[in-house]
């Protein structure tokens, strides 16, 4: 039995003090924290009429509420987005007649972003070495592109403790990612681009299996050929841009010819001595990244068909070294941001002239110090 007059009457004058304690006691009782509550669908006020032993008559205020989880629309951070769709003109651009072909290799570029103390995204990319190389790769109109990999630095999905400067810059990166893929092709319309998979990258595979195991591999619907939703190729738009992903870290490689490959490289060795490492384990030339410093080495051994020379280099990183890429050396002040600590790494790219298959090769390293570099005679800077 209610009593709904009065009930009426104290519903348009507001909801009764008693009534709101009544509502806290209930979500306490339950133990409900506010915090994750999301949204109040209904709040219930009524009564209720008993007679106790004596056939007395006692009226009792009830309340009731229905509530929805906070986690009920989805996280609060938005979910990870694929970079912008960008549409690429078309190019007159066409490749001059050679036996010889040439190859442009392109190191870590650690694309990311941390919030200054104004709350603007600054890189850790270095945005100047990476539109020298690009104008360089477009005077060149290479045959071939490698990128070395850890072109994503990832840092929200490492393992690694993260400021809040780092937090919600993921998407940032991807979509910044995705316009220097779209930038590559416009400056070598005719070139295979291949993009080698770093252990950077690898920390997206990784923060899937370890944190949303079931999502992992999960494909657009009726899709079975396309790439994992939350994959760098699916994210970056890869195939917008003809741009091949070799995932696989550290196995996957890009062969230029029979005696030179690429690899992302899982040597690091201190007082530059990386290459030598790579010169005791391969068996023909290398080019690798990772360490994000200028090496070069050689090697010459005889064999039974007389001398035979192998070499191991690094053409350095297009990230910046002034400490803002978070590494082991690396430091923040008391908001968690990057503190200035110039690291021992280098700037540059690598160019590289081959003849396919059992063929000879000749690599060039091109520098970039303070936004300025030099290749063949001509000054890029900005």
């Amino acid at each position: 039995m209610s009593s709904t007059s009065s009930l009426s009457e104290k519903l348009d004058n507001g909801p009764p003090k008693h009534a709101l304690g009544k509502l806290a006691s209930l979500l306490k009782r339950h133990e409900i924290d506010i915090e994750n509550i999301g949204d109040i669908k209904k709040v219930s006020l009524y009564q209720s009429l008993t007679k106790d032993a004596e056939g007395e008559a006692h009226v009792h205020d009830l309340v009731g509420i229905q509530i929805s989880p906070a986690w009920e629309s989805g996280p609060e951070w938005p979910v990870i987005q694929p970079g912008p769709a960008i549409k690429l003109p078309k190019s007159a651009a066409t490749k001059k007649a050679s036996a010889l072909k040439t190859c442009v290799v392109l190191p870590d570029m650690q694309i990311g972003y941390f919030r200054n103390k104004e709350g603007e995204l600054e890189p850790t990319h270095d945005e100047t070495s990476i539109s020298l190389s690009l104008a360089i790769t477009k005077d060149i109109n290479p045959d071939l592109v490698v990128l070395v990999g850890d072109n994503l630095d990832l840092p929200e999905l490492g393992k690694y403790r993260l400021s809040p400067a780092f937090q919600q810059t993921t998407q940032a990166a991807v979509d910044r990612a995705t316009e220097v893929c779209a930038q590559l092709r416009a400056a070598a319309p005719g070139a295979e681009i291949k993009w080698l998979a770093g252990n950077h990258e690898e920390r997206l595979t990784n923060f899937m299996l370890d944190n949303a195991a079931a999502a992992f591999g999960i494909r657009a619907g009726k899709r079975p050929d396309s790439w994992p939703v939350l994959s760098v190729p699916n994210l970056c738009r890869l195939d917008d841009f003809n741009v091949e992903y070799l995932a696989g870290y550290p196995a996957s490689c890009v062969w230029i010819n029979e005696h030179l490959k690429v690899v992302h490289g899982d040597l690091v060795r201190s007082g530059a001595s990386t290459a030598y490492a790579y010169l005791k384990r391969e068996k023909v030339s290398v080019l690798y990244g990772h360490v994000h410093r200028r090496e070069w080495a050689e090697q010459t051994r005889e064999d039974y068909d007389g001398p035979r020379t192998v070499m191991a280099a690094s053409p350095g990183c297009l990230a910046r070294i002034d400490g803002a890429v978070p590494s082991t050396k690396g430091g923040t002040d008391l908001d968690g941001r990057p503190l200035t600590r110039y690291e021992n790494w280098q700037q540059g790219l690598a160019v590289v002239q081959y003849e396919e298959g059992d063929g000879k090769f000749n690599v060039e390293m091109v520098t970039i110090r303070d936004g300025w570099s030099l290749y063949r005679g001509k000054e890029y800077s900005q």
